[in-house]
């Protein structure tokens, strides 16, 4: 049987298509940015969407299980043939699972000219599909303790499913349990997986360093770790549940105490001379601040809003990881160095001024309007940079050194 490398040097067509991260992760990327400003074009008031859904709730639907669902499709093409062992997807395959992807994107987009079931079925086709191949490849290959990560992709399959059947009977579905639903397993994903290569990566740089051993992070899913990752849970289930409740307050502060722990057990404070490195720790800071931040909502509504907080979340601990995890991934499989370049760097800083400028509009509704456009446009300044930069690296093939 052909190995990985074998099978994909096999493959004489576009590069594009020789590895689940390339077509992906371009995807992700391009609607990340093109979705903003189109956005942004909506609440100006320059632009009407052909969707059923109303505004907040495709921007909020576009983000979260549109752009995720590439984000994720390409990090799992890759990351699952070297958990198991076994061949990736490459060629036309490929392609025909991009297509499907951007199938839902259009099939959204254009959601008031069809019917909700065609719309749902277009949508949700990639990540059932994904579900399969995953499930598939860690039956044959035996891959048991990647089971949590085809759970927490059911999970988020399901949120998906009930923001499109929330939509179709005229809620607005971003504020529905559909979206709680799937933004709390993108929230799992980044604590169970942010955990495993977080930690990993520092440790494999620290080492190489001066003084590199002195003090090393702490091995991930010790006992701390997984009952940090329990309470977690506890709090997400309870916040889809029983989103106003004191008792839901208390798991998420306690949650958010519990994770700000965990971060600080992984050295983070010693990765300032490399941001391919910080930037996965400033990410996951993001997981515990936005826990802390919905606790406070719930509590004092009057200070903070729950989509000051939820934004905490989703552009900071989701979108941020995921830039972070798509620029290392990228460098890794084209054959680069694992350093972050001025550009890189720039791409980094660009996505936290939007999540911060987001957060200073929640805190300051009088400046609310200058902080919006600035968030909007450092985000698109963030995914559009990641385009031009990562793009050529995406399209052409690894380069060897």
């Amino acid at each position: 049987m052909a190995t990985t490398s074998e099978q994909v040097r096999a493959w004489t067509g576009p590069a594009l298509l020789s590895y689940g991260f390339r077509p992906f992760f371009l995807g992700a990327g391009a609607w990340a940015a093109f979705a903003m400003g189109a956005w942004i074009a909506v609440i100006t008031g320059q632009l009407d969407l052909p969707t059923a859904f109303d505004p907040v709730s495709w921007h909020a639907h576009e983000f979260l299980f549109g752009y995720l669902s590439a984000a994720l499709a390409g990090f799992l093409l890759t990351a699952v043939p070297n958990w198991t062992g076994r061949l990736p997807i490459v060629g036309w395959p490929l392609a025909g699972l991009f297509g499907v992807w951007l199938l839902g994107r259009a099939a959204v987009l254009v959601s008031a000219t069809l019917p909700p079931l065609a719309v749902a079925a277009a949508d949700l086709s990639l990540p059932l599909v994904l579900g399969a191949f995953l499930l598939r490849e860690i039956v044959v290959g035996r891959n048991w303790h990647n089971l949590v990560v085809l759970a927490l992709l059911a999970v988020f399959t399901l949120g998906n499913a009930v923001f499109h059947w929330e939509a179709a009977r005229g809620e607005v579905a971003a504020q529905g349990i559909g979206l709680r639903i799937g933004l709390g397993a993108g929230l799992m994903m980044v604590a169970v997986i942010g955990g495993r290569i977080i930690p990993s990566f520092t440790r494999n740089w620290l080492v190489r360093q001066p003084q590199g051993h002195a003090r090393l992070p702490v091995a991930p899913m010790q006992r701390f770790d997984k009952a940090a990752l329990l309470l977690l849970l506890l709090a997400l289930l309870a916040w889809v549940a029983l989103p106003d409740a004191r008792l839901t307050a208390a798991l998420l502060a306690l949650a958010g105490v519990a994770h700000l722990a965990r971060l600080a057990r992984w050295s983070g404070d010693r990765t300032f001379a490399e941001p391919l490195l910080l930037v996965l720790h400033a990410a996951y800071l993001f997981l515990p601040l936005g826990a802390l931040a919905m606790a406070a909502a719930i509590l004092v509504p009057d200070l903070l809003g729950p989509a000051v907080a939820q934004h905490l979340w989703m552009a900071g601990a989701i979108g941020m990881m995921t830039l972070a995890v798509m620029t290392r991934a990228t460098l890794g499989h084209t054959g680069r160095g694992l350093t972050a370049g001025r550009g890189t760097t720039l791409v980094y800083l660009a996505l936290g001024t939007a999540v911060v400028a987001r957060l200073a509009a929640g805190l300051w509704p009088a400046s609310a309007s200058p902080l919006l456009e600035v968030s909007g446009l450092a985000w698109i300044g963030a995914f559009g940079g990641f385009v031009a930069l990562y793009g050529p690296l995406l399209t052409r093939p690894k380069s060897v050194r």
